[in-house]
């Protein structure tokens, strides 16, 4: 995964995972968290994203058990998973860096004062 990014969703989720292992519904939750509110991830986007990092080896069934008569599974972060989390942080990080250094760069600089028609 060194040569591509990761999606936004992908990320997320890897990310709502590093910490804990959680179902699906509380991996929704902790993507609402982790982005203050503003991304409100579909049901449909989180299991298609989860069937593809199950496959990926990013993440794995942590557990199952049976909660009112329907299957619930808890996924966790594999090594894999956390390596290529980790990857992404850096390379985020390191996309931010250069941002602020080329912002720094053109930051406005000051007026110069001229003392015109003083004698």
């Amino acid at each position: 995964m060194a040569d591509r990014h990761l999606h936004e969703p992908t990320r997320l989720v890897l990310t709502a995972l590093a910490d804990t292992p959680r179902h699906g519904y509380a991996i929704l939750q902790e993507v609402l968290t982790i982005t203050e509110g503003r991304t409100r991830m579909l049901t449909g986007t989180l299991y298609t994203a989860l069937d593809r990092l199950l496959q990926q080896g990013l993440i794995r069934i942590d557990r199952e058990e049976v909660v009112a008569g329907r299957l619930r599974r808890t996924f966790a972060l594999t090594e894999h998973g956390r390596h290529t989390l980790t990857e992404e942080t850096e390379r985020l990080r390191a996309g931010a860096a250069e941002a602020e250094r080329r912002l720094a760069l053109g930051a406005p600089r000051p007026k110069l004062r001229t003392n015109r028609g003083t004698a």
